[in-house]
């Protein structure tokens, strides 16, 4: 079984609904994964938008939450989740707005492809504060067992 992650609020490559955007609560979606590897030890997720500023021409890739160390026993994540609701020893990454929580799709023009991206690790990250995408990317490097992503596209109805 390989590993896969899903949402109930949004088919893969399908629409966000406006409740998880700027527009709407910004909330975290609901999130389940299946097919964790025997010999996982900790799980990451990153959510980006490599569309940033305008998809006609990406300059960046905007962070928008980082969540690492999560148990493998863990099979998903609640619609909402509060920092202090998140598992046992997960830690949180800093986002591109300069914070740990979660920062729904909020994009300035077009429509934007958001990557829900999970990665099974052989080992549980040696980091203590609020590492950048970057900085957990480097410390994952030779350690991934498996990875999957869930794409949810937005646009704004301005």
């Amino acid at each position: 079984m390989s590993l896969t992650l899903t949402s109930t609020a949004f088919q893969h490559q399908g629409n966000i609904p406006s409740l998880y955007t700027c527009d709407g609560k910004d909330i975290s979606p609901p999130l389940a994964w299946h097919g964790i590897p025997d010999s996982t030890r900790s799980l990451v997720l990153i959510v980006d938008d490599p569309d940033a500023p305008d998809p006609a021409k990406p300059k960046m890739t905007w962070v928008h939450w980082i969540l690492f160390n999560l148990p493998p026993t863990t099979s998903g994540l609640a619609e909402n989740i509060n920092p202090n609701d998140l598992p046992a020893g997960t830690g949180q990454g800093l986002n591109d707005w300069k914070r740990t929580r979660y920062g729904g799709p909020c994009p300035p023009i077009g429509t934007h492809r958001y990557f829900f991206k999970l990665y099974a690790l052989d080992i549980v990250l040696d980091e203590k504060g609020t590492p950048t995408k970057q900085q957990l990317e480097d410390k994952m490097r030779g350690h991934i067992l498996a990875q999957t992503e869930l794409i949810g596209l937005y646009k704004r109805n301005k």
